[in-house]
């Protein structure tokens, strides 16, 4: 299966880019929603577990060549942990993907059916904050798995399940009359999603999640405030706009202690996690970039890269 999904090298065999990088996120996104939902005891779980160590040797290699491209970056991380969250702060504006013309648009000028393709899109890619962050914490040492909890519990709406994040985006894409498929999902916004559920349910990429889930706690209020910003001025409601205008607030302190309760510690503990927590973050990012380049050739017509395909 591997060599219909990837191509190797002649040099040493190291992955190298997806041939056909719509058929192999479509298929992974489908193995991540099959693996990923309850299920009960059933008597071909022997041949499951066949299938399901192929697919994900084929993740760890498009994981590893993701990771191949950002590495070098990844390395000038400092492992000092105060210098490390400095580092870690700057990607919200030297990362990639910051500052992308395409938030200001939607704020601006969007149509409302420009609108309903982008959140489509969004919607379709979003892997799951909450239940990224409950498998990231795992055997986390505990300050820093305390506030991950604390997090978790945000996304919960501490309890009310009115208040939980995910059935709030679910409420707009109702509103909205939105109709996520895989099939209709850019391969970029598929990627995005297949690698946070890598670096989640993965202890090799434990890290790497960490990195990721803060990149994303990091950047998103911005990009998420021109996204309410659109919303209204389509003429949709407070109530209908309350998961963008949640995270817009929220995820600002979000990000503020995951500074503090995550990063700080678990780079003072462990130094050489700094480069790994560094790559789960420049990986996030740049698959968030390949997914604004994307939009913008769809909605804006911009032209077509061929490397890109």
């Amino acid at each position: 299966m591997l060599r219909t999904v990837t191509e190797r090298s002649e040099r040493g065999g190291e992955p190298m880019h997806v041939s056909d990088p719509t058929a192999f996120h479509r298929k992974l996104a489908y193995f991540n929603r099959h693996r990923l939902a309850p299920a009960v005891p059933h008597e071909d779980w022997q041949a499951e577990l066949d299938r399901e160590a192929e697919m994900r040797r084929a993740e760890g290699a498009f994981i590893e060549q993701e990771r191949a491209s950002i590495v070098e970056r990844a390395a000038q991380a400092p492992t000092k942990p105060d210098a490390f969250v400095a580092w870690f702060e700057a990607l919200k504006h030297e990362g990639p993907g910051q500052g992308d013309p395409l938030f200001p648009w939607l704020a601006e000028s969007a149509r409302l059916d420009e609108m309903r393709w982008f959140l489509n899109q969004e919607v379709a890619g979003e892997a799951g904050f909450d239940d990224l962050v409950a498998m990231a914490q795992v055997k986390m040492p505990a300050r820093a798995k305390m506030e991950l909890a604390r997090n978790y519990w945000d996304e919960m709406g501490r309890g009310n399940i009115r208040g939980m994040h995910g059935p709030l985006l679910d409420a707009l894409a109702e509103r909205l009359n939105l109709r996520p498929t895989i099939e209709a999902t850019s391969w970029e916004s598929l990627a995005l999603a297949n690698t946070m559920v890598a670096f989640s349910s993965t202890r090799r990429y434990a890290y790497h999640a960490i990195g990721a889930l803060g990149a994303v706690e990091l950047t998103a209020p911005g990009r998420v405030a021109e996204v309410a910003k659109g919303l209204k001025r389509l003429g949709f409601s407070n109530k209908e706009r309350l998961y963008f205008d949640l995270h817009a607030t929220l995820d600002v302190k979000h990000s503020e202690d995951w500074d503090a309760e995550v990063l700080w510690p678990l780079v003072d503990e462990r130094p050489e996690v700094a480069r790994f927590i560094a790559e789960g973050a420049l990986m996030r990012l740049t698959c968030g970039a390949r997914c604004f380049e994307r939009y913008r050739r769809h909605l804006w017509g911009e032209p077509l890269r061929e490397a890109a395909e």
